[in-house]
């Protein structure tokens, strides 16, 4: 397998996880929607929670859109960071959910933290469709 072929599997996975989880949340099937719901209230207190879940959902279909196209890398990437952003929140605003015990982690803080995968991934996409950063990755 080439680096493209590498980059295109990243790019697929991006798009079905994205846009998966996204509609998940609009169409109200979405197992996060509890911790997405605390979320809201802890931190937009002034916006309907269920409103929040669909819109976000649906930011988070056009995120993994944007993620097919390479020319809308540098954008689906800063939308990804500021979305991962969020997604750690719940380890500072609603610690009960995210943690048993110090440095152990409940099942919704190691979904948390699989985000650092996404992550790599999405530094990986950066670097690779910016010729200009290219020599910073090595």
């Amino acid at each position: 397998m080439n680096f493209r072929m590498v980059l295109v599997a990243n790019r697929v996975a991006l798009f079905v996880v994205y846009f998966w989880f996204g509609v998940l949340k609009v169409i109200g099937l979405s197992p996060a929607t509890g911790l997405v719901t605390d979320l809201a209230h802890v931190t937009l207190p002034f916006f309907e929670a269920d409103k929040f879940i669909v819109l976000f959902g649906i930011f988070e279909c056009l995120v993994g859109i944007m993620w097919l196209w390479p020319k809308l890398a540098k954008i689906a990437f800063w939308l990804t960071v500021f979305h991962l952003i969020t997604t750690f929140l719940p380890t500072f605003f609603l610690p009960e959910a995210a943690w048993n015990q110090f440095l152990t982690p409940s099942l919704v803080g190691q979904y948390i933290i699989k985000n650092l995968v996404i992550l790599a991934s999405i530094f990986t996409l950066y670097f690779a469709s910016n010729p200009s950063k290219r020599k910073l990755m090595y």
